[in-house]
């Protein structure tokens, strides 16, 4: 085993104390504006919005640093419609018997159902791929370690990367996934993980009038 070099640590800014309170409560009001839509708008989006996020959801930490993840872009509208008419099969099979009574209960507040237009809508469809392990040149394989969760924090990296540059987001998982892996013509080591839906909301857009728990409720320090 060949050790990797280490440098000096550059990008670290210490900042003083007062500055890193005011970047911490900016930073959550900003966050917190952040809501999942399920009506989109069509109007196009840069790619270089989707470029810059990308690479920031890239940056994520990761086991071992081995990045075990894959993001496939849709724009095209044919490929849309395609993913909508694979996932509207599963949704109407998830809503007809497959989910527990419980689960079903506790989507109806948000009127959800089989039915998603905005699969076609949005302008992009990000499906997130996780890869259990990397495929050499060579043919062999090296197995990556703590795969959902790197992946997991990747994901949560683009969300609020997009957020903060002024895109709507919907995580969309349709179970079981495996026909995004199909559509989009996929390797073997990778498992569709998460489709995110991205774009601007629509003009009539109407969310949930939901709150978040308090930190005394989702936080214990000691």
């Amino acid at each position: 085993m060949t050790l990797k070099p280490f440098v000096p640590l550059t990008t670290f800014t210490e900042r003083p104390e007062a500055e890193m309170k005011a970047r911490a409560r900016e930073f959550y009001e900003e966050i917190k504006r952040r809501r999942t839509v399920r009506e989109f708008s069509s109007r196009p989006v840069p790619r270089e919005l989707i470029d810059d996020c990308l690479r920031a959801a890239g940056t994520a930490p990761s086991g071992a640093n081995l990045q075990p993840w894959h993001f496939v872009v849709v724009s095209d509208p044919q490929v849309k419609k395609r993913i909508r008419e694979a996932a509207e099969v599963e949704e109407r099979e998830f809503y007809s018997g497959k989910a527990p009574q419980e689960w079903l209960e506790a989507l109806a507040p948000l009127g959800t159902d089989e039915h998603k237009p905005y699969l076609e809508t949005a302008p992009y469809l990000i499906a997130v791929f996780a890869q259990n392990y990397a495929l050499l040149a060579d043919g062999s394989k090296v197995k990556n370690y703590y795969v959902t969760e790197s992946v997991g924090i990747a994901l949560g990296f683009l969300i609020a990367a997009l957020h903060h540059a002024g895109l709507a987001t919907l995580t969309h998982t349709p179970s079981p996934m495996a026909f995004l892996s199909t559509v989009l013509g996929r390797p073997a080591n990778e498992r569709a993980y998460l489709l995110l839906v991205v774009g601007y909301p629509a003009e009539s857009v109407r969310v949930p009038d939901i709150e978040k728990k308090p930190l005394d409720e989702i936080a214990t320090f000691l």
